[in-house]
């Protein structure tokens, strides 16, 4: 059967076939002619690479770069030999673009004469950063710390990374805030004032912010979820008694916390605990649900104990020391506590450290077979150091032989490292330096047996412009305040004065109290706590003198006046016995009262009154931190007391005699017993931690004579923020928040009184520069007049919360809200509730 003819319209697509074909095969000739010219497709043929010289490289598109930058980036050089086809463009070109500068880099032919080619390298600069703003959901302050946190620089390239980082950095700052569904993106828009050169728009969406509403374990046979969600410290549910802590859901925080969840498993035997699946999902559009699955694995026990390499101590002392015993649930914490660098100094490691065996090194081993532990402690006792040189670092304004006295190590001695401590505690104790940057540096030499302690330190603000106010008498009252914490006396005379005579560690105080013309109070005391530079043997000088008038002019018949002027002075000295925190004090001081026509407070108006008195007060002190404290104690017992005048004249009728004769002398004795207690509830590496504190306090005042009667001084006076303004008869006022001022003792004192407080402080700022910590407070307290009505259980009660403020140039201050339990006789309108405000003045010795 023959083919039939083709139809015209059959030869019309057939041309058209052909047309397309000529058309495809004549633009890719005319592709490959243009792509001649590049070297990447060079004209000649590939199968046969040519060598070639380059004569010489120029460069295109660059904008703010220096082109012969762009040629050394490329590392071709004029007068390289160059082959083509062949790998050293390819890399010329990575070269350059690894500079992240550009968005295009190529490297062209630019003409060949024989053997000799030259180059054209051509560039397109990535944009440069003009400016950029936030826009969106964030506010004044969000966009100040997300400045800080970016550090994009006016200036610098702009590129894909650049802009996906910040949009990632964004939305993790928000998220690290508790706003888990934060997106940020990055709108850029050239900036036509200059060249290559854009703006960013950061367009930030926080979303709602969200909490955890639960936290569920799974697998948790033998430990509730109580104690686990207790063991997370920073992943808290939204719960209304969390006050402080935070319900935000932080990754990072997540992740340690579910360390610590293992950690609590290891202390209760769990040995191979770990978590096998964590998942957080949403519940609502602001809260979120954290489910975590634990395998517990077997709970483990300790059976046998032994040391190996032992020849300091024996195995029983050590066993003793380690304190765990066959049988006992396997808890690895409590295992690497009585092995190294127990906080309370109870371990192995500080055993041996203390008797200067600085690289000891103990390396627990341990055997598994059943639900047994076996542990082996190879002991590396190492030699024995001795302290070689001691050198002191960062102190710019104290002098060395300040900081040397209060170090306990000595060179020659053997490395100690309570010693260490203990000295490291003094220094801080001092309020000179930041107490989070004392630190010691031991550099040991095993060559010689011998380690250099280097103490370092940073000064910090002492000196306080103390401001107080208050309100006493009717009238409103204003103190200044200057104390020089580390002043020297030695160089107030010199040159040396930056910008005051200072380094010495003595203290200067000058203070001035007034209301006008009613009432001035001078007052000036100095301490030099190091009384001849050899021992800590203190001395102490103080005087001041008050003057108070009715306002009316000293010639009017009508004129009031009341002046004292006291003196003291004071030696202590720091005991070895029971233990070098023992302190004694005493101090002898002498107050005269003079009244010209003075109704008001004591029982007679006109005469004068001497109080010549000696203190003696015996107390141990191991707090090192001067404001925000965190653990130690503080313990006193002291008895103020007059001669016994009276003694010396029997036969006198005191009752009989005028009230100014009959107190010429005065006499009495004075005695207080004193405790705080300070106990760190929390351990956060933040330091950040709940404190609890916990006072009681006693008094009494006494008398020798009954025939002559109470003194009318030394009394205790008890009731609100203790900030009175100005007492005038040596009085002693005791706080007790809740309640009005002097409201809970008569118009004339009391003479016995009780008070017992409790704090719990969390702090808000750890800067020096301004210390703050917030406090939840429950106080109770009395007074009595006699032996007789005396019942350390009848007191009024309060409770409250407070803020504290330290300053280094204020010196503290505090704000109180208190509120009473009970009611006052006398005082049927006083508030349920009242704030107390403090300005450098404590709320009272007991």
């Amino acid at each position: 059967m023959s083919r039939p003819a083709p139809t015209p319209a059959g030869r019309g697509a057939a041309f058209t076939r052909t047309g397309k074909a000529l058309l495809l095969l004549m633009a890719w000739a005319a592709w490959s002619i243009a792509q001649a010219q590049k070297l990447d497709v060079p004209t000649m043929d590939y199968s046969y690479p040519k060598e070639y010289t380059i004569g010489g490289i120029t460069v295109s598109g660059c904008v703010t770069r220096d082109p012969n930058a762009v040629k050394l980036f490329s590392g071709l050089k004029v007068g390289d030999k160059l082959t083509i086809p062949g790998e050293r463009i390819g890399r010329a070109i990575h070269a350059i673009w690894d500079q992240k500068l550009f968005t295009d880099v190529r490297i062209e032919e630019a003409e060949v004469r024989g053997a000799t080619i030259f180059l054209h390298i051509i560039v397109q600069e990535n944009p440069q950063l003009a400016s950029y703003g936030f826009a969106g959901t964030v506010s004044r302050s969000e966009a100040d710390k997300l400045r800080e946190k970016l550090n994009l620089q006016r200036g610098q390239q702009v590129n894909e990374a650049v802009k996906a980082n910040t949009a990632q950095a964004v939305s993790r700052f928000f998220v690290d805030k508790g706003f888990l569904k934060a997106t940020a993106r990055i709108v850029e828009n050239r900036d036509t004032s200059l060249e290559n050169s854009v703006r960013l728009q950061i367009l930030a969406d926080k979303g709602p912010r969200v909490r955890i509403r639960d936290i569920h374990f799974t697998g948790n046979d033998n430990v509730h979820d109580r104690r686990l969600r207790r063991a997370m410290k920073n992943t808290k549910r939204k719960r209304w008694y969390n006050i402080f802590g935070s319900s935000k859901f932080k990754y990072a925080d997540f992740k340690a916390d579910e360390d610590k969840v293992i950690d609590t498993y290891n202390e209760k035997g769990f040995r191979n605990a770990q978590i096998v699946r964590d998942t957080t999902y949403f519940v609502s559009d602001r809260k979120i649900n954290v489910d975590i699955t634990v395998d517990e694995g077997q709970q483990f026990f300790f059976r046998d104990i032994r040391f190996t390499g032992n020849s300091k101590y024996s195995n029983d002392t050590l066993v003793r020391i380690l304190g765990i015993h066959r049988g006992d649930i396997y808890n690895r914490r409590k295992l690497e506590s009585r092995l190294y660098m127990n906080p309370s100094g109870a371990d192995i490691s500080s055993l041996y450290m203390d008797q200067g065996y600085l690289s000891f090194n103990p390396d627990p081993v341990e055997r598994v077979e059943g639900d047994s532990i076996d542990l082996e402690i190879r002991i590396r006792e190492g030699r024995q150091y001795r302290v070689r040189d001691i050198t002191i670092s960062g102190n710019t304004k104290t002098f060395d032989h300040v900081i040397r006295r209060e170090i306990r190590t000595r060179p020659g001695d053997l490395f100690d490292r309570s010693e260490v401590i203990r000295s490291q505690q003094q220094l801080i104790s001092l309020g000179f330096f930041d107490p989070a940057a004392v630190t010691v540096n031991p550099v040991p030499d095993p060559a010689t047996g011998n380690v250099d302690l280097d103490y370092v330190v940073a000064e910090k603000p002492s000196d306080r412009l103390e401001l107080s106010g208050g309100y006493g008498g009717g009238r409103v009252l204003g103190s200044l305040g200057l104390s020089f914490t580390n002043f020297s006396l030695r160089n107030m005379f010199t040159k040396k004065w930056t910008p005051l005579p200072a380094g010495d560690g003595q203290t200067l105080s000058l203070a001035y109290q007034t209301n006008g013309a009613y009432y001035q109070s001078l007052s000036a005391s100095f301490v030099e706590p190091w009384l001849g530079g050899r021992k800590p043997n203190a001395l102490s000088l103080g005087g001041y003198t008050t003057r108070q008038t009715n306002g009316v002019s000293r010639g009017d018949p009508a004129f009031q006046l009341l002046s004292i002027s006291a003196a003291s002075i004071g030696l202590g000295k720091r005991l070895r016995w029971p233990d070098d925190y023992f302190f004694l004090n005493i101090t002898g001081s002498f107050q005269r009262y003079k009244l010209s026509n003075w109704h008001s407070l004591f029982s007679f108006s006109d005469g004068k009154s001497d109080v010549y008195a000696v203190q003696l007060r015996f107390f141990r002190r191991s707090i090192a931190e001067p404001f925000w404290i965190t653990q130690g104690s503080e313990t006193s017992v002291s008895v103020k007391a007059t001669p016994p005048f009276s003694a010396f004249h029997p036969e006198t009728q005191y009752q009989e005699l005028p009230a100014a004769e009959r107190y010429r002398l005065a006499e009495f004795h004075k005695w207080k017993f004193t405790s705080q207690w300070f106990t760190k509830l929390t351990r956060s590496k933040s330091k950040h931690d709940l404190v609890l504190m916990a006072r009681v306090g006693y008094g009494f005042v006494g008398r020798y004579n009954g025939r002559k009667g109470d003194s009318p001084f030394e009394r205790f006076y008890m009731g609100g923020s203790g900030l009175t303004g100005f007492q005038l008869d040596g009085r002693e006022i005791i706080a007790l928040r809740g309640y009005d001022d002097l409201s809970l003792s008569p118009t004339f004192g009391s003479f016995f009184v009780n008070k017992y407080t409790a704090e719990l402080r969390f702090p808000v700022s750890l800067n020096p520069q301004a210390t703050i910590f917030a406090l939840g407070f429950a106080e109770a307290g009395n007074g009595w007049n006699s032996i007789d009505q005396y019942n350390p259980f009848r007191v009024y009660r309060s409770a409250g919360v407070g803020l504290r403020l330290f300053l280094p140039m204020f010196g503290p201050m505090g704000l109180d809200y208190g509120w009473r339990f009970d009611d006052v006789p006398g005082f049927p309108n006083m508030a349920k509730s009242q704030f107390h405000f403090t300005i450098g003045i404590d709320l009272g010795e007991l």
